[in-house]
């Protein structure tokens, strides 16, 4: 029995308002991959809002990374087993919890 091929569709991208542009759009479309970025001020196509909600919880996302990359142990990458990184990651996690339980 062979191994199991995933299929490789491609997720949407969430991009700042500098990505916002017709061309880059029509580019992402031909490849398969919707983009979803707020628009620009000066911009009359508008998108009607439903993709853009999960762009409101990306800088959750961002700011989760921002805190792990505090610790140094997960920012060098200096573990060899995967299993290893993955308990410091784990680590780092409980404390950046407790952290904020404690206030």
């Amino acid at each position: 029995m062979g191994p199991k091929v995933r299929s490789r569709r491609p997720f949407p991208k969430l991009q700042d308002v500098s990505y916002d542009s017709d061309g880059l759009d029509a580019e992402l479309a031909g490849l398969g991959i919707e983009m979803i970025a707020p628009n620009r001020r000066n911009r009359w196509k508008t998108q009607d809002g439903r993709p853009l909600r999960r762009y409101r919880r990306r800088w959750k996302v961002e700011r989760t990374i921002a805190w792990l990359q505090s610790f140094r142990r997960v920012r060098t990458q200096d573990e060899v087993k995967a299993q290893n990184f993955l308990g410091m990651v784990q680590l780092a996690c409980i404390i950046i919890l407790l952290r904020l339980i404690s206030g």
